[in-house]
Parts: C-alpha cells; structure tokens; sequence
C-alpha cells in the first residue's frame, strides 16, 4: 500500500491508489476523463521505506483521472444584527473537481 502527500491548491491531501478526492478548481480546463498529474509531492510511503522531500521530492509524480468537475454544495452566508433591522443573506457555491488516483511513481 503506496501512501502519498501531495500539494495542490494551497492544499495538502493523503493519497493512495484508488481513492477519490474533492479538490478545489484546477488551472487551465479540465473535463471528465482527463488525465491529471500532480508534480508537488511532499511525501511517499511505500511500506518498507519513507521519502520525505525538501520541501518535494524531485522526479515524483502522482496521476490521477478526473471524476467529475462542477460546484459543491452551497454555503449560505448570514449577517444578523439584533436591534437594527439588519438582515442580509446570501449564498456561495465553490468550484470542485473529484479525481481518482490511478498511479504514485
């Protein structure tokens, strides 16, 4: 069981081969079935030994195939004041991409 730590997004992620994972947006476009590579490792577990990177690890690479790209679930946004008849409210979807991991090399 190969473990990984990748960066993507400001994010840090614990990955293994056949997990699914809800990222934030990626850059460029992005549609179902494409292929993605994630260059930012900062860690790789293969079980018998641990390489932890500086701050990655040069040469590795994780692939992954996207799922699904669209918008989570909506976050509604509420100010309240009590006293003043202030009320205002709003509602925020962010954008998200759902990838397999396929390969840790």
């Amino acid at each position: 069981m190969e473990v990984a730590v990748i960066k993507t997004g400001g994010k840090q992620y614990v990955v293994e081969k056949g997990d699914t994972i809800a990222i934030e947006k990626l850059p460029g476009e992005v549609k179902k079935g494409d292929t993605v590579t994630f260059d930012q490792v900062l860690l790789v577990d293969n079980g018998t030994d641990t390489t932890i990177g500086t701050p990655v690890i040069k040469g590795a690479s994780v692939q992954g195939t996207v799922m699904m790209v669209g918008r989570a679930k909506k976050v509604e946004v509420v100010k309240y004041k009590p006293k003043s008849r202030y009320f205002k409210k709003n509602g925020h979807r962010q954008p998200v991409v759902k990838v397999k991991i396929d390969q840790i090399s």
